[in-house]
């Protein structure tokens, strides 16, 4: 019994010493989002219920604010190790996966339940074909719905011609729906948007409420359209070589953690987004009638051309129409189950 007694000890200080002797993962992680945002307080409780339930075997060390650049500077990091997962928009999601910006096209979606049952359902698909680009997809996180805020009363499409708009530069979805709308755009990092806002360089943005305010564009603007020009996705990565370092039994809980506090993320951000237009229009911001039903059908058919442009070049016919056979399908049984658009 003693001799039993021993063993048993010994086996339980070898596998102590062995859990302590373990080299934790650390991951090192960029995002544009500021510190003390709400994407960075949500992205802190992650880090730390990671930390916690792993043991400390994994740790995410958070570099926010741009300080790692812009979407390809730390892109580039991540192929080089410096670092190893990022929060992207579909700028630098389309740099990895170009097919995942059919996301991004513009009038795809009606509305917020459009986005979820899409989402969830071609989940799988995406996240396979990151894995084969060498990203592991933890959570997507929406930016949500963008519109056009600008300082000219705009009341039809050909208004649009006159604008003096901001495009990100590098972005080519959005250079091609531009394009449909027969428009010049100004191409421009995000940094530059605000000091040219001022001089006079532009006058028309196309963004998120909440983006809007946080920087500060909204101090230079009159108008915000009352349909969204689209739906901006995000998601969160990790280099799929460090995350095949995190020890096995942990890798589906980092996994599972990373969907449920980045859909937390999303209800928040909607919520978020709400307010900061309400907030706007409570400062004076006016609302351009845009969705008439003229307007609407050559909106729609603007979205219609944006895709039709980028097959072959993104993403191919199939996943088009397999997504609006989907949207198809999804908008008939919330018609028939008489549910209602927002």
């Amino acid at each position: 019994m003693l001799k039993k007694m021993i063993m048993t000890l010994v086996a339980f200080v070898l596998m102590t010493v062995t859990a302590l002797s373990a080299k934790p993962v650390i991951i090192k992680f960029a995002t544009l989002a500021p510190d003390g945002s709400t994407w960075m307080k949500v992205m802190r409780d992650f880090v730390r219920d990671v930390k916690t339930e792993t043991n400390g075997q994994v740790i995410f060390k958070i570099y926010p604010g741009g300080v790692q650049g812009d979407e390809k500077d730390v892109l580039r990091k991540i192929r080089i190790n410096q670092l190893q997962g990022a929060g992207f928009t579909g700028v630098g999601m389309g740099t990895i996966l170009p097919e995942v910006r059919i996301l991004d096209t513009p009038y795809l979606f009606h509305n917020k339940r459009e986005v979820d049952y899409i989402i969830n359902k071609f989940n799988d698909y995406f996240a396979d074909r990151f894995e084969k680009k060498g990203f592991v997809l933890i959570g997507w996180a929406e930016v949500g719905y963008v519109y056009i805020f600008t300082n000219q009363n705009v009341k039809t499409l050909d208004d649009f011609k006159h604008l003096k708009i901001w495009m990100w530069e590098g972005d080519p979805v959005a250079q091609v729906t531009f394009k449909e709308f027969d428009v010049n755009p100004i191409p421009l990092s995000v940094t530059d948007v605000l000091t040219s806002l001022q001089t006079g360089l532009i006058n028309t943005v196309y963004t998120s409420p909440l983006a809007c305010i946080v920087l500060q564009w909204f101090t230079h603007l009159k108008y915000v359209s009352d349909i969204p020009l689209t739906n901006s996705m995000g998601a969160v990565l990790i280099s799929k070589r460090t995350f095949q370092k995190i020890p096995e039994e942990y890798q589906q809980l980092v996994k599972k953690k990373g969907y449920a506090y980045f859909r937390k993320l999303t209800e928040i951000s909607r919520k978020d987004n709400a307010a900061s237009l309400q907030k706007m229009k409570a400062q004076g911001m006016q609302t351009l009638h845009l969705s008439t039903p003229e307007n609407l059908k050559e909106f729609q058919e603007i979205g219609d051309r944006t895709r039709r442009d980028l097959v072959g070049k993104f993403f191919d016919q199939s996943l088009v129409d397999q997504i609006q056979q989907a949207l198809a399908e999804f908008r008939q049984k919330e018609k028939t189950g008489g549910g209602k658009s927002k």
